[in-house]
């Protein structure tokens, strides 16, 4: 990994630490000034000022595995071996980890509900977002009808999310893989509508967040979930 897509990572992994210590901390994350941040913070300084590999605290750090290492309270293995087969396993970790028990095992069935319902979690943030700005009086009235698509697209993915773990429930991993690939779809919807448009999207870094989750959870329930 290039030294300036590993400070990207890095500056994303900020986020996931606010809320180690918190099964509940619901979607979008948000920064914090906890130890472990600040001590995240202080690697990436040291990064921005030497070439990769580079030492800290006289340990030689070449990957975000190395990184996690030396952190306090770091990343259960078993949660990084199978986000790490995800495209986007930063937003793997840190979407799944507050939807993981303590007591759960870590296992591709697990993560994947995990996944689901942090997609669940990020798509109710947006919507509500989004129909706050449907409702705004000072919104542009050509931005009105994109954001009522944007509504029905986040409810088609809210309605997909029930049906995956319905799927789940039943065993029926087709229409598990069915429900999850219709959300990559769904989830592209939103940003399209805009770019066809012509027009800067309001939400375009919610749905960014989303569908790297909705990614995640194809990958994860498609290729690693096996009834």
């Amino acid at each position: 990994m290039g030294i300036n897509h590993f400070i990207i990572a890095l500056i994303s992994l900020t986020c996931l630490f606010s809320f180690s210590a918190s099964t509940n901390a619901p979607l979008p994350l948000s920064d914090a000034s906890s130890p472990t941040s600040s001590k995240l913070h202080d690697i990436i300084e040291v990064m921005f000022e030497s070439p990769s590999p580079f030492a800290f605290d006289g340990t030689t750090l070449e990957s975000i595995d190395d990184v996690l290492s030396i952190l306090p309270g770091s990343v259960d293995p078993a949660l990084q071996k199978i986000c790490g087969n995800t495209d986007h396993p930063v937003e793997c970790i840190k979407a799944t980890m507050p939807f993981l028990d303590e007591k759960t095992p870590i296992e591709p069935l697990s993560v994947l509900k995990a996944g689901i319902e942090a997609m669940d979690n990020q798509t109710k943030y947006a919507l509500a977002e989004v129909t706050k700005l449907s409702m705004d009086p000072t919104t542009l009235k050509n931005v009105v009808p994109i954001l009522q698509k944007c509504i029905d697209i986040y409810n088609n993915i809210l309605n997909s999310d029930q049906k995956s773990l319905e799927a789940i429930s039943n065993r029926n991993l087709v229409q598990l893989s069915i429900e999850l690939g219709a959300n990559v779809e769904n989830v592209l919807g939103c940003d399209n509508a805009f770019k066809q448009a012509k027009l800067e999207s309001p939400i375009k870094k919610m749905d960014a967040m989303l569908a790297k989750i909705v990614s995640n959870t194809l990958t994860i329930g498609v290729d690693m979930v096996h009834f």
